[in-house]
């Protein structure tokens, strides 16, 4: 299985657009989870809509899959706007932005996922954009340049990362409202499966939807991808109805336990306790004795297996916790706790 198609993967599929699309939350009482976001974004959209002005720029931030994308529009659905979607790494030119910017009508919402990828050039256009609504734009070369500028109408710019310490200070300065993300609760996450399944036209009973939640990485672009897998396997192998037998018996055939592993992320524990007597190994080593990348390792597997507690980042390298040899049926060593390394720098947390 090629890494943009792992089931519990967070990126989102190229072919579930349209489904995801179609289950999308698109006004707040719809909207599960995330309290700490949402519950101030109502205050400063009423606000906005009170002075009869567009909602400040917003940066969200955290792991993908958490409804960053939904929210945006949701935040264009209040506004009684247009919602316009980019990402960094498809603004390639000034010319692209300014192209998009110019299209916008007064209030709009210009949304644009993993803003840490655009490019230096990109991004010192958009710091005019964002701060005075005009575009500066040189023509010509060497004495005979010249500069222009256009007004731009009032609009707010939603921008999403996944890597917040990758933004620049200035770029992240123009946002008037930044806020982070979290993992969700089995709860929420139960929650938003009853909804999803609703709008699916498939039955389940609260029992099924507690198991996949529980194995959905706190994430609900997975639950709802389980979610449509295990009604394939209803339909095809059952009475169509997801219950407990069939959501275990599906899952169970994915590979997925019932802490949401698969089977790389057990093959990746099971290589540090058995063959490095549970660490601490370096991620090189790591990746060259499973067969992958190392970015892959680092960006698609560690990030759940270190919130998960199954996996301790140390200053000499990857160490198996308790939690993953007791996870793993394998009776864990005596030692003492390792000197965990300093997470600052990975994009988690921001700092205002």
């Amino acid at each position: 299985m090629s890494i943009e198609n792992r089931v519990v993967g967070a990126n989102l599929h190229q072919d579930e657009d349209l489904i995801e699309r179609s289950i999308r939350p698109k006004r707040f009482e719809d909207y599960v989870g995330q309290t700490n976001v949402t519950d101030n974004l109502k205050v400063y959209i009423q606000a906005s809509k009170m002075r009869g002005e567009p909602l400040d720029h917003v940066l969200f931030y955290g792991p993908p899959g958490l409804g960053k994308t939904t929210l945006a529009g949701i935040i264009a659905e209040e506004m009684g706007v247009d919602l316009r979607i980019s990402s960094g790494p498809a603004i390639t030119r000034a010319g692209d932005l300014a192209a998009i910017l110019t299209n916008l009508n007064e209030g709009d919402v210009l949304f644009i996922d993993e803003i840490h990828r655009l490019n230096r050039a990109v991004e010192e256009v958009l710091y005019s954009a964002m701060e005075d609504f005009a575009l500066d734009i040189v023509t010509g070369k060497g004495p005979g340049a010249s500069s222009i500028r256009f007004e731009l109408p009032h609009f707010t710019l939603v921008g999403a990362t996944t890597r917040a310490g990758s933004l620049s200070a200035p770029l992240r300065d123009r946002f008037g409202i930044i806020s982070k993300f979290d993992l969700y609760t089995p709860e929420e996450l139960s929650e938003i499966l009853k909804r999803s399944a609703r709008i699916l036209d498939v039955e389940t009973d609260e029992e099924s939807r507690v198991m996949l939640a529980e194995r959905s990485r706190g994430t609900p672009r997975v639950a709802n991808r389980l979610l449509k897998r295990v009604r394939d396997f209803a339909q095809v192998l059952g009475s169509g109805r997801i219950d407990p037998q069939t959501v275990d018996s599906a899952l169970n055939a994915l590979g997925i336990d019932e802490l949401g592993l698969e089977e790389l992320d057990r093959r990746i524990l099971t290589l540090i306790i058995e063959q490095f007597q549970g660490g601490p190994v370096g991620i090189d080593t790591i990746a060259a004795s499973i067969g992958e990348e190392r970015v892959t390792i680092e960006d698609a597997y560690e990030p759940f297996l270190l919130q998960s507690g199954m996996l301790n980042r140390t200053l000499k390298g990857r160490m198996a916790s308790i939690n993953a040899y007791r996870h793993l049926g394998i009776e864990p060593p005596e030692r003492e706790e390792p000197e965990l390394e300093d997470n600052a720098d990975d994009g988690e947390q921001l700092t205002l």
